[in-house]
């Protein structure tokens, strides 16, 4: 009777997670009930966590005598767990998020392999369907982990070039085919077709591994400049993952839970792909990146640097200003200071606005939430469809930390990797004055043409110390002026 009880109770509250977790996401859509919906997502997982032990009350009688120091090993590893990312969210930069979100989408790979493990290992995944699925969830949740590890140290500097290899896609393909193969052979020896040659645990083993090292030569090829669409695809691979394991535990809360995050992380990819013109094939199964090395001499005019309070003068004194923001920015941590000297100039009667790329930063939607933690009202962040026209009625553009983004090789260079990619029109702006720390090159590792046009000036600093001086700038001019 308790057995059946805490059965229906686990039932009930995992479609009550599933609820929360849809409204939460569905909250999270907008910037002003993101926030919110983030906590009540985390309920729904809370919820979720909690009705899992309720299985303690309906397990075999051989599992019984291990079920006190089973249960203590989930609270302790709850505790752990739960430790470590408070503390390490509490404490992680806005420049360090990309790779924490690699960690994290690398962890729940890890868990969804981890589960298909034991259910194989275990010989608890009966009939033909469930075995396919269980190992499905495997593939998919071993390449998730060591890929996104790879993503990791990328994002974090481990790796700072992409690396690849004569043949490599005749290699990613071979070992891709060896992981089905052996997939087909557990499938095959467990159904009785023939006899297993070598053991079920070194099967899955092997079949681990190939799985594990394919992912890594799948993101290893791919360049900096393309990590938000890495980012945004590993996302989806482990939700689909976690999606296909909840269904062989038949747990609704892991199945609802993975497919929403397997979805959404699909429709982010399309978008992210999208932004950057690459079909999803193209992302998948091709290097893609920086591949192409830029010729100095095919590049005409030359830098022209500028003081950060004469730029800030002459936006004073603009009827329009577009401001670009980038990773250089996050880098910097000035955006604080950015929406300060912003409404100096809005007390000034100058039209202010945001322009956010699709992919700007290293991970979808880094540059929104950075503003939105400065405090940036919604309504000035624009994205590139809604403002890309209006660039070319715009006095000046300040473009802060960003630099593939208003590359205008983009557009004309067909030897440019980044030819095709929809970029912000600043170059077509009357003004652009550009903030960089140096004459250096951007995450895609090629010459911004935009820096040498008559129309841009640089100006030279860290972002926060620059604009700084750009507030100090107007300031200087008397409080009449200022305001």
């Amino acid at each position: 009777m308790v057995s059946t009880i805490a059965t229906l109770v686990v039932g009930a509250t995992g479609l009550i997670a599933a609820f929360l977790l849809l409204f939460g996401l569905k909250r999270m859509s907008s910037p002003v009930t993101a926030p919110s919906g983030i906590t009540v997502a985390g309920i729904g997982m809370l919820v979720a966590i909690g009705a899992s032990f309720l299985y303690a009350f309906d397990v075999e009688a051989a599992a019984r005598p291990h079920l006190p120091v089973n249960i203590a090993l989930a609270l302790a590893a709850l505790a752990l767990g739960g430790g470590f990312a408070w503390w390490s969210g509490r404490k992680v930069a806005m420049t360090a998020m990309p790779q924490m979100v690699a960690l994290y989408n690398a962890m729940g790979g890890g868990a969804a392999g981890a589960i298909a493990g034991v259910e194989l290992l275990g010989d608890r995944a009966t009939g033909t369907t469930q075995l396919v699925v269980t190992l499905l969830g495997a593939l998919i949740g071993a390449i998730s982990f060591s890929g996104s590890i790879i993503a990791w140290a990328k994002l974090d500097g481990l790796i700072d070039k992409p690396l690849r290899l004569r043949g490599q896609q005749i290699l990613n393909g071979a070992v891709m085919f060896l992981t089905i193969a052996i997939g087909g052979y557990i499938v095959a020896s467990s159904i009785g077709v023939f006899a297993p040659v070598v053991t079920t645990p070194t099967a899955v083993a092997v079949f681990f591994a190939s799985a594990a090292v394919f992912g890594i030569l799948m993101t290893l090829p791919i360049g900096g400049a393309d990590m938000p669409v890495v980012i945004s695809i590993f996302n989806a691979f482990t939700g689909l993952a976690v999606g296909l394991e909840g269904y062989v535990l038949q747990n609704p809360a892991l199945m609802v839970a993975g497919m929403v995050v397997g979805a959404a992380g699909l429709l982010l990819t399309l978008l992210m792909a999208k932004a950057m013109n690459r079909s999803v094939g193209n992302v998948v199964f091709t290097n893609f990146g920086p591949a192409a090395k830029q010729k100095r001499g095919a590049i005409t005019g030359s830098l022209k640097p500028m003081d950060p309070s004469d730029a800030g003068i002459a936006m004073r004194y603009a009827a329009s200003v577009i401001i670009v923001p980038g990773y250089g920015l996050a880098v910097a941590q000035g955006q604080q200071k950015l929406y300060e000297f912003v409404k100096l100039l809005q007390a000034a009667d100058v039209k202010v606005r945001f322009a956010v790329h699709p992919v700007a930063g290293r991970m979808p939607g880094q540059m929104d939430v950075l503003l939105a933690e400065a405090g940036v009202p919604y309504d000035l962040i624009f994205q590139l469809e809604d403002i890309n026209d209006d660039f070319a009625a715009t006095d000046i553009v300040l473009v802060i930390g960003a630099n593939d983004v208003v590359n205008p090789a983009a557009r004309t260079d067909k030897a440019s990797p980044i030819f095709g990619m929809p970029i912000l029109n600043a170059d077509k702006a009357k003004q652009v004055f550009v903030v960089k720390r140096g004459e250096g090159k951007g995450y895609a590792g090629i010459v911004n043409t935009l820096f040498y046009g008559e129309n841009c000036s640089m100006v030279y600093g860290d972002a926060q110390a620059v604009l700084i001086k750009m507030i100090e700038g107007v300031r200087g001019l008397g409080l009449a002026a200022a305001a």
